[in-house]
């Protein structure tokens, strides 16, 4: 059932709006906790049901959606695919227990922009919020390495131009590893605003839209024989 949503005050008018679907109540509480609590963002519902879920996301409209694979009533990655087809401004990130890379592709082909696993920290989890609401599609570590295990596996004889500069390629292999914006202004020694010129520089230059789609192309220029 879905939860009415909370009181908010006026300075969260502006705040990133998040909705979380998920039938474990107690994480769904936790996760809505650790958001209500950060400045910036409101928590506008929890729902635990994936048809009732769906006529809420697509009547609320929240920005960005926490949303689980296995749900009652219907999947995670159903809702996905069809919320999508008919609110495409809509954001989602999947945090579940499934790490294997059959859920991970079906997902990320429904429409998420990213994928989390629900053993992921507080700051991790907000960090990737921030993320997705910028424009990139954060993945944890593990799910980052099957998406380039994949793709080299599957394009290895795929030869594709290269047309980055050398900074735009360390960034994009430190992306491939699932680092975080932050983690990679504190590797490489750069302001948060440089990473995030180059981190637009390069879904230019490889014509993607999303981190995932970044990952998979630069698999492909590395791809192994």
């Amino acid at each position: 059932m879905i939860s009415p949503a909370p009181r908010l005050d006026p300075s969260a008018h502006h705040a990133v709006r998040i909705a979380i679907v998920d039938d474990d109540v107690e994480s769904c509480q936790l996760w809505a906790d650790w958001i209500s609590h950060t400045p910036g963002f409101a928590c506008i519902s929890q729902s635990s049901d994936g048809h009732e879920a769906e006529v809420h996301l697509l009547r609320d409209r929240p920005d960005i959606v926490l949303m689980d694979i296995n749900l009652p009533g219907r999947s995670g990655i159903e809702c996905v695919r069809d919320i999508k087809h008919r609110a495409p401004e809509i954001q989602f990130v999947m945090l579940t227990v499934y790490g294997d890379a059959d859920h991970v592709f079906e997902a990320l082909t429904a429409g998420a922009s990213g994928y989390l696993l629900k053993r992921t920290s507080r700051a991790t989890l907000l960090d990737a919020l921030r993320e997705v609401h910028s424009g990139g599609s954060p993945m944890s570590s593990t799910v980052a390495r099957q998406v380039v295990q994949y793709f080299q596996h599957s394009t290895a004889k795929i030869s594709v131009p290269d047309p980055l500069s050398e900074r735009e390629r360390e960034i994009l292999q430190l992306l491939s590893f699932g680092r975080q914006n932050k983690e990679i202004v504190r590797e490489l020694g750069i302001s948060p605003s440089t990473v995030a010129t180059h981190i637009r520089r390069i879904y230019g230059k490889l014509h993607v839209h999303s981190r995932a789609a970044a990952v998979g192309k630069f698999a492909m220029m590395n791809g192994s024989p």
